[in-house]
């Protein structure tokens, strides 16, 4: 069978992108959300369902949640709002060949059992479509609203990776089974190192999300990922402001850069060249429109990508996804 991880890498590298698909982080973004009262870093959702379904259509490769439980003005980003796996289940629903993936479930927050049933049944629901990022977490206010312990949150990260492995066969008495059973290995992918170290992550996880950085920074990280890793799959993002001048140079930002789109071309190239093997390219400081900025990408960036997928070379009537 066809994983996720084998869609996600198919071809060597891939373009995706991460919700919420909103432009929120610039002053026309901002001006509307003092208007309609929305919090400071409150995404505007009412495009979402159709943004998700455009991703969709013109093929784009993934589309990535992030996990936020509690919004904390100190932080001042509510990220996708919803709950994770609920809006994955929605997402599921409304599209059809897009990778869904989580950036990344805090495992240490979460009811061990109920985060595998979740995501084996997200993984049933979608058909196959889930890619499962993992974390322990940054925002100590959060453990002691879930009655978590901060310190020890390492600890409880590796049991938990544990249960995801086994389907929770070592935990649950004899005669008892959690349903419905993966139709494949959940594909676990770790953001940053969960309080573990890098030999530990190389070994039990399948894959790494890396934070946002320039070719040069992910030619340092990827290296050391593969020597702990092996060629399992190494993952960023992109903080994107994709000007309608075709020819504009690049200009980086913390975390991304403003570019034409001939300048974002020759990006993706480095950071592929770099060892990066897929980039979701998030949107909240585009200020352009994003179904005209999705348009452009799919148009006029994503075939210097193309490749065959796993699933077209098996069925000629599924469309391409770069």
């Amino acid at each position: 069978m066809t994983t996720a991880l084998d869609t996600l890498t198919a071809g060597g590298f891939s373009i995706g992108l991460e919700a919420p698909l909103d432009h929120d982080w610039t002053p026309a973004g901002e001006a509307s959300r003092r208007q309609s009262g929305r919090l400071p870093g409150e995404p505007d959702l009412q495009q979402h369902a159709d943004l998700a379904r455009l991703a969709d259509q013109l093929g784009f490769r993934a589309l990535w949640v992030r996990d936020v439980p509690v919004y904390d003005p100190n932080f001042g980003d509510a990220a996708q709002v919803f709950e994770i796996f609920s809006y994955l289940g929605y997402l599921a629903g409304i599209t059809r060949d897009i990778l869904l993936g989580t950036a990344a479930v805090v495992l240490p927050l979460r009811e061990p059992l109920l985060t595998l049933k979740s995501a084996s049944t997200l993984q049933h629901l979608s058909g196959n479509r889930l890619l499962l990022g993992v974390a322990s977490g940054d925002r100590p206010v959060e453990y002691p609203l879930f009655g978590r312990d901060f310190a020890s949150r390492g600890a409880a990260f590796r049991e938990q990776i544990a249960l995801l492995r086994d389907n929770a066969r070592a935990q649950l008495p004899p005669g008892l089974a959690m349903l419905p059973r993966p139709p494949s290995p959940l594909p676990l992918l770790v953001a940053g190192l969960a309080q573990q170290t890098p030999d530990w992550i190389g070994a039990h996880l399948d894959g790494c999300l890396a934070y946002p950085g320039a070719p040069d920074d992910h030619l340092h990280r990827a290296a050391a990922w593969r020597r702990v890793a092996g060629d399992k799959p190494y993952i960023s993002f992109i903080h994107l402001d994709l000007v309608e001048d075709a020819n504009a140079p690049l200009r980086r930002f913390r975390f991304g850069a403003q570019a034409g789109r001939r300048a974002l071309i020759e990006e993706l190239r480095a950071l592929h060249a770099s060892g990066v093997h897929h980039i979701g390219l998030h949107l909240r400081r585009n200020t352009r429109p994003l179904a005209e900025t999705l348009r452009e990408i799919a148009e006029e960036v994503l075939p210097h990508f193309r490749t065959e997928s796993p699933e077209e070379s098996l069925h000629e009537d599924t469309r391409s996804l770069v």
